[in-house]
């Protein structure tokens, strides 16, 4: 080595020169030599600090270099040259094409191709030299260029902390890497995914590709993949974008969206030969909003879309069939299923009896919820959601008064008996108002068995209140606590691990569009969706989410193109309005042509035909506004935003109950009646 670095302890030179005899207790006769000349003359600290090369808290002390060391030199610039030498020297190594045959690695080459994909970057801040060099050094003997172009785009993504333009243009190499890797056109791609695996694309929709290639191919903008996010693109690849039977890409982002579109106008029930050129102009619109960034479709019908097996809803509620053996695993078998088809899971156990009951059949006793649990958590795990897309997940919902609700509250801590804890599923607490009002008051609360309580759960309101009180005079309960030492129980719970949720039963109820339907006894997953579940129906509830700073006008009259303030800029309600009735027919559409993983999901989607639409990207239109968040302009933009969502799709469902007729249930609902 030609410096000897030694880091001390200080930040002052008379720190730094304190640790002077420890320094001297480590120096070799040979260095020594080299400082001072004489190894065994009296060193003097005088002499000795004038040889220090002092830097940031590092003392750098030189020594002998012996012909065959490298030289390193101990300056940014110097050493940048050295790893430039390094790099040339890496030149004259070969590297593997895609089509097997090989070259010489060409520096060159790969400059001008970053450099290509810079385009409209802040060039000042962006040193493409630097990733080249790096790339270079990283290379070996027969390196591929796929493994170049990851490790160009790696590199580039590990340089965002210096510019936010550095992520930006590893998102355009790895987009770019993605292109080279598929077909050049749609309509290869899909005709590629037909033919592998038997036939992975539906059988109609390759049809439809095949007699209108030169229409469909058309209408992909293949550069709108640049504008994609590097993490955004690394989850579709990993996930989104289907891949041959070896894991091999075969589809672009835009062949993704495109699928999608087709796959719900112009698959199943929603194509008719007289009706072609209707649905491909409705797909076309679907696919240009969502290539744009206006709006979403859920991950199941991103990863379902316009395939043999179009499963396209993400939430499901579910219902303990019975409280039995049988009961419990039916409804596990039907949660395994969902959790197959990507569905997520929302499961009230309410009704399953506590530890400690009488069973008839055996003469024995239940061992209660926790056990039975367990077996719901093993599930989530062994069964993922999509084939390994992403985990499984449950979310357990319990009321308050249930008498194991103690050991649940337990279930996810991180400490404790393994056989008492189930830590993959989550839980969610349904709440009557009257638990809230003996927390209030600070006074008892009964705790019960659903098997000898009967009806709690089915009940809401005034009706469970005097239900559960009545319960509580003739003495049916397990045992009773302060109803502030369960809740204290609830508070420590999530503050360890996040769970469990809490939804108010009673409120829920209130607001239901389906309270003619009956008492609704849990949420989903995600708790954003509140649906009517019985034994034989799973409720389904079909997503998409609009992007709302894409509704953001500049003075240039371009939507989602300002990233500064500026008075004229302005958000859009029209053209919300517009896109909301939009979002809202595709997926009354997707609940025709979804394929269900159990009947009861089916019946309950067709009677009922629930839809959800959310939103992201509040918080940026606020930003490119120039709204603080708490300001009445913002409240008032907020409010204005949802009204207009909620009227658009009101307004599509009314025009869609005059073209189809209304839903099943409607008679009776709180919509019927005004």
């Amino acid at each position: 080595i030609s410096l000897l670095s030694l880091l001390l302890q200080g930040t002052n030179s008379h720190s730094v020169f304190g640790g002077v005899d420890k320094l001297i207790s480590l120096v070799t006769p040979q260095q020594k030599h080299s400082l001072f000349g004489d190894s065994n003359s009296e060193l003097k600290i005088n002499n000795f600090s004038s040889k220090l090369n002092i830097r940031g808290g590092s003392l750098f002390l030189p020594v002998e270099q012996n012909e065959e060391e490298s030289k390193i030199e101990d300056n940014v610039d110097n050493h940048t040259s050295v790893e430039r030498s390094e790099a040339s020297e890496n030149e004259d190594i070969s590297v593997t094409k895609r089509d097997g045959g090989w070259e010489r690695l060409d520096r060159n080459k790969i400059l001008k191709r970053i450099q290509s994909l810079s385009f409209g970057l802040n060039s000042p801040y962006l040193s493409v030299e630097n990733i080249v060099d790096t790339i270079v050094m990283g290379t070996y003997p027969n390196v591929t260029t796929d493994e170049i172009d990851t490790l160009a785009s790696e590199t580039a993504a590990s340089m965002s902390t210096k510019h936010p333009d550095y992520t930006r243009l590893a998102a355009r190499i790895y987009a770019s890497q993605i292109h080279k890797k598929t077909p050049d056109s749609f309509s290869e791609a899909v005709f590629s995914l037909y033919d592998e695996g038997n036939g992975f694309i539906d059988g109609k929709l390759a049809e439809l590709v095949k007699r209108r290639s030169k229409d469909i191919n058309e209408k992909i903008v293949h550069s709108r993949d640049m504008d994609l996010t590097y993490f955004g693109l690394k989850t579709l690849e990993r996930s989104y974008l289907l891949k041959t039977e070896k894991g091999d890409v075969l589809e672009r982002p835009q062949y993704m969206l495109m699928r999608v579109a087709l796959g719900i106008h112009c698959c199943g029930e929603n194509l008719s030969p007289e009706k072609e050129d209707t649905s491909l102009e409705a797909a076309f619109e679907t696919y240009d909003l969502m290539s744009n960034g206006y709006f979403t479709h859920a991950s199941p019908t991103l990863f379902h879309s316009g395939t043999i097996h179009p499963q396209l809803s993400s939430c499901f509620l579910v219902q303990m069939s019975e409280d039995s053996i049988n009961g419990i695993y039916d409804t596990l078998k039907r949660c395994a299923v969902i959790s197959k088809s990507a569905g997520g899971i929302g499961l009230s156990a309410h009704n399953i009896r506590a530890r400690g009951t009488y069973i008839k059949g055996t003469r024995g006793v239940s061992n209660g919820l926790v056990p039975m649990l367990r077996v719901f958590d093993v599930t989530s795990r062994y069964v993922d959601q999509g084939g390994g897309k992403r985990p499984g997940a449950f979310a357990i919902y319990l009321e308050p008064w249930h008498a194991d609700i103690f050991d649940v509250l337990n279930l996810k801590k991180n400490h404790g008996k393994e056989e008492q804890r189930a830590r993959d599923l989550f839980y969610g607490l349904w709440v009557p108002d009257l638990f809230m009002k003996r927390v209030q008051e600070d006074g008892k609360w009964s705790l019960m068995c659903p098997n000898q309580s009967k009806g709690l759960a089915q009940c809401h309101g005034e009706e469970f209140e005097k239900l559960y009180e009545q319960y509580e005079s003739e003495g049916k309960f397990v045992r009773q606590v302060r109803a502030r030492e369960l809740w204290r129980a609830i508070l420590d719970a999530q503050i360890e691990t996040g769970t469990p949720y809490l939804l108010y039963k009673d409120a829920a109820n209130a607001k239901s569009n389906q309270k003619n339907l009956g008492t609704i006894q849990c949420s989903n997953l995600c708790t954003e969706i509140i649906q009517y579940t019985d034994e034989d129906e799973v409720a389904v509830c079909n997503l998409a989410s609009i992007c709302l700073s894409r509704f953001i006008v500049s003075s240039r009259g371009k939507y989602g193109s300002t990233n500064s303030v500026s008075e004229k800029a302005y958000f859009d309600h029209d053209a919300l309005h517009r896109v909301t009735k939009i979002v809202t027919r595709n997926l009354n559409k997707i609940i025709d042509v979804n394929v269900y993983p159990v009947e009861g999901a089916k019946k309950s989607n067709h009677r009922h035909r629930p839809i959800g639409i959310g939103v992201s990207g509040l918080a940026d239109a606020f930003l490119r506004l120039g709204l603080p968040f708490t300001s009445d302009q913002a409240k008032q933009l907020n409010e204005a935003i949802f009204e207009t969502i909620y009227h658009a799709a009101l307004e599509s469902s009314a025009e869609l109950a005059e073209e189809e007729g209304a839903y099943e249930t409607f008679t009776g609902s709180p919509a019927s009646e005004g």
